[in-house]
């Protein structure tokens, strides 16, 4: 089957919505056609990803989670972005390569997976630079294995082990025994973490887990998880605090707010008890609007 068939019975994501995208859009609010906000070297990654150059992050439009606390909501849910050929998208992953970027960082890629491949099977020969995944998790194992071959460095969030909590901030009642079995085939694919001389990731999967105000026993659940189940050295974790009340978050209470130090320590407290050491600890003070970036059709 050609990869642009894909798009006319979709079922890329769990959403398995099965709609014709060439006439209509599912759960993700996205077309058969490429949509994307911003292509530009980015500086906010994890140190082994946005190294000293950056990385060359593609965020595109629409989303297959769309969670009501999303600090790109613009795009992944209002609709923001500009259309671009599979064509155009090849020019922009050199352009990015050219430079300086460490690696190509397709964020929030999954509903454009065909044409993604597309672009880069245009431009095998002269991509050197490793391609980064980065996505909310949320994924199946056959479109994960469309992948194979062509993503070097997964980058998947775990964001909930309950499914009332999934469910009620990403209507995915099913998101952690999803996510949990994607990121298993994740590591599978591409191995334990490599880096380069410079200690720039090269093949691996990092594993980024952003505390919830509140919800600190259920990110307390997915570290004991993590350390139960995934073989030891075989991932990157990477536990964020930077949640800021961003977009409809505010229409839930309990999310409007920023996590507290307390929360955010007894996490890290319990991580660094369970040896989940291999990694980045983010700072508290990281939680402000400006490491959002500007969506502003940038290198498009």
């Amino acid at each position: 089957m050609k990869l642009e068939y894909l798009y006319e019975n979709c079922s890329l994501c769990p959403r398995n919505c099965h709609v014709n995208r060439y006439h209509a859009s599912g759960f993700c609010h996205s077309s058969h056609e490429i949509q994307a906000a911003r292509a530009a070297l980015h500086h906010w990654e994890e140190p082994c990803i946005s190294g000293t150059r950056g990385s060359g992050t593609v965020f595109f439009s629409g989303c297959t989670l769309r969670c009501c606390f999303c600090q790109n909501y613009s795009i992944s849910s209002e609709g923001f972005g500009k259309k671009l050929s599979v064509k155009r998208l090849s020019e922009i992953f050199l352009e990015l390569q050219d430079a300086g970027a460490h690696n190509i960082n397709l964020v929030t890629a999954t509903q454009y997976i065909p044409s993604i491949l597309q672009a880069l099977d245009a431009v095998s020969p002269q991509l050197r630079i490793p391609v980064v995944y980065n996505c909310g998790g949320y994924e199946k194992p056959e479109t994960l294995e469309l992948l194979k071959g062509y993503v070097d460095i997964y980058l998947p969030d775990l964001k909930y082990f309950s499914s009332q909590l999934s469910r009620k901030y990403s209507r995915a009642a099913d998101y952690f025994p999803v996510a949990s079995k994607a990121i298993s085939c994740m590591i599978q694919q591409v191995g334990p973490p490599v880096f380069d001389e410079n200690k720039i990731l090269q093949k691996g999967v990092i594993i980024r887990h952003m505390v919830l105000p509140g919800c600190r026993k259920d990110s307390s659940l997915l570290l004991h998880w993590l350390k139960d189940t995934l073989p030891e050295g075989s991932f990157l974790l990477s536990l964020l605090s930077q949640f800021t009340p961003f977009y409809k978050s505010s229409e839930y209470p309990e999310l409007n707010r920023r996590i507290t130090s307390f929360e955010y320590n007894r996490v890290l407290e319990e991580a660094i008890s369970l040896g989940l050491t291999d990694g980045f600890m983010q700072e508290k003070s990281s939680a402000k609007e400006e490491y959002t970036p500007p969506f502003n059709l940038e290198g498009l």
